[in-house]
Formats: structure tokens, C-alpha cells, sequence
């Protein structure tokens, strides 16, 4: 197990977590979800593929081999935030040419 995984370890009831920026007024920051699905994919979560764009990737999770794409709100925008859900082996075989 990695450090601190058990916080962050994803719940079998989870299928998506979305970040949100939060408006501080004179700022905006990412909220706390934002900065768990950071933690999750950089600490976590097993990468498997990108797409050809790079801008979306392909994880595991390896307590429960459940497999989640991580994508952003809008990926128009240069800093935009994320958004992880599980998707299934078929999409992940058609999305990332994997075997």
C-alpha cells in the first residue's frame, strides 16, 4: 500500500468524482475533490494509457482492478478541471487500443 492511500482509496460505491473551482472572490482555487483526484492519479491510482491527445488517461485502481478514465470539464480550457469516472474494459480497449 502506498503512503496515505487509505485516505484517498476510492469507495466501491464511487463511479465519478468531479473537481470544481471555488470563487474566493479576488481568486479562484481548486476545491477538495479536485485536489483528491490529483492525489488519487499521482499518488495511487496505476496509469495505463494515454490517448492520442494526451489529454485524457487510462488508470487502475489496484485494490479492485476497476478502470478510470481521467478527462477534464472542459478540455477547451487550459486549466480546467477533472473529471475521473470508471469506465468499462470495452471502452477503455476502443479509447486506448489496449489489449
Amino acid at each position: 500500500m502506498r503512503p496515505d492511500s487509505e485516505e484517498i482509496r476510492l469507495k466501491p460505491e464511487e463511479t465519478v468524482l468531479q473537481g470544481y473551482w471555488l470563487d474566493l472572490g479576488s481568486a479562484v482555487t481548486p476545491d477538495a475533490r479536485w485536489d483528491r483526484i490529483t492525489r488519487l492519479t499521482q499518488e495511487y491510482l496505476e496509469l495505463l494509457a494515454a490517448g492520442k491527445d494526451g489529454k485524457v488517461h487510462l488508470y487502475r485502481d489496484p485494490t479492485d482492478g476497476r478502470l478510470w478514465e481521467l478527462t477534464s470539464v472542459a478540455p477547451e480550457l487550459a486549466a480546467s478541471p477533472p473529471l475521473l469516472q470508471v469506465i468499462t474494459p470495452e471502452r477503455a480497449k476502443a479509447t486506448y487500443e489496449t489489449p
